[in-house]
């Protein structure tokens, strides 16, 4: 069985304890697990993470649930009776981190809200991530991907024009807050290390989801007008978007003085230079629409493969508009190495996605998928010095589950 890590990974020796379900704060543990922190997932013996339950299986293996919790070890451990909170409140005496997105109020609910934790260890950090903060009006409201995609304004920018509103097509407010909060974690153990003591850190999927709409407010403050929906235009360039060719869609992005001549000149369309309607960048994008339409007059007689070529010699940023399992097997994805596999203990292996980042000193880590509901109970109850006796009584009661036992 694998204990703590060690080694050169740039979080080797951080303990994380993840009380989460869904997306937000699983990613978040992802994160820090995939940069070799040793990340705890504490489950609800009866079921655990509620993706667990969420299709596709893999002979009855929740395929994202092993993908958004891979590289962590899983402890069945029920928080809601008195021997489960004096048994968290150990591991917590040996932690760095907890990280929760359950409701706000929750933890305190249970009896392990921020003073009780940090009581137990002044130095360890609590990330609470959640729909709309620990603090305000909302906070006690529900809150998933969609809705806040909805009431950031992301859902109103989001599609064309005219049509109705469409949500981006990854749970863009979870996966923004995650990150946001691995980077204020990352942040707080600095200042930990260096004060000695910990924080409690709150981070909202709202106000992640408004951050990301930088460019969108800052123009709103400057000249009130309030942006609308572009397909998959640009609020300042043209050409930017994606056009029809014969098969599909390329990606164009002719943006500079040369790479609008580039392009122009590529496709034919020269006379286009001298035409009023788009002599200037500003011009263009104003008439971004009778723009697109001569252009696709050209493009839609030819697969995009030939114009993806055809702009790339000239220099022009563009690329094929790709479905997921061509961008799966695309050249440059396969020889950078980024899709591998993970080791699974019922499975053998599963195919899955690494981490981006790349370090040039410290690795990141690609080793096992998602754990069985409390496949590490035993070792890491046995890591804080629970005897093997006392886990037998706490399996009997209910108070933990380990999935040794369920294997057989």
């Amino acid at each position: 069985m694998e204990g703590p890590l060690t080694g050169d990974y740039a979080l080797a020796g951080v303990r994380v304890l993840e009380l989460t379900n869904f997306m937000a704060g699983p990613y978040c543990g992802m994160l820090l697990a995939d940069m070799g922190a040793d990340v705890i997932k504490v489950e609800n013996p009866k079921g655990g993470d509620f993706t667990r339950l969420a299709g596709p299986f893999v002979d009855g293996h929740a395929a994202g649930f092993m993908a958004v919790n891979r590289n962590k070890r899983s402890l069945a451990l029920d928080l809601k009776s008195a021997p489960g909170r004096e048994v968290f409140l150990r591991l917590v005496k040996t932690a760095d981190v907890v990280v929760e997105n359950l409701r706000p109020g929750t933890l305190d609910d249970l009896g392990v809200g921020y003073s009780v934790l940090a009581e137990a260890n002044p130095r360890v950090i609590l990330s609470s991530t959640s729909g709309f903060g620990q603090t305000g009006p909302y906070k006690d409201r529900a809150a998933l991907d969609l809705i806040v995609q909805g009431m950031s304004g992301i859902m109103s920018i989001t599609g064309e024009e005219g049509r109705p509103p469409v949500k981006v097509g990854v749970p863009l407010a979870d996966l923004s807050a995650a990150l946001f909060a691995a980077y204020a974690i990352l942040a707080a153990l600095r200042v930990r290390d260096r004060d000695g003591t910990g924080q409690h850190i709150d981070v909202s999927l709202l106000e992640s989801a408004i951050a990301l709409e930088a460019w969108e407010t800052s123009g709103y403050f400057a000249t009130g007008e309030i942006p609308k929906p572009l397909g998959s235009a640009h609020r300042i360039n043209a050409p930017y978007q994606a056009v029809r060719t014969s098969d599909g869609y390329v990606t164009i992005g002719a943006t500079t003085p040369a790479n609008w001549q580039s392009f122009a000149a590529a496709l034919g369309l020269e006379h286009l230079s001298t035409d009023e309607r788009f002599a200037t960048g500003p011009l263009r994008r104003k008439n971004y629409r009778e723009l697109a339409a001569l252009i696709e007059e050209v493009t839609s007689r030819r697969p995009s493969e030939h114009w993806y070529r055809l702009l790339e010699r000239a220099g022009v940023p563009c690329g094929v508009l790709y479905t997921l399992d061509q961008v799966l097997e695309d050249e440059h994805v396969r020889a950078r190495g980024f899709v591998g596999e993970l080791a699974h203990s019922k499975l053998g292996r599963v195919r899955a996605t690494r981490s981006p980042v790349r370090m040039s000193r410290t690795p990141l880590r690609h080793e096992r998928a998602g754990p069985l509901l409390g496949e590490h109970t035993r070792e890491i109850l046995g890591e804080i010095g629970v005897s093997d006796g006392e886990v037998e009584t706490l399996e009997r009661e209910g108070t933990v589950l380990a999935a040794e036992a369920l294997a057989g």
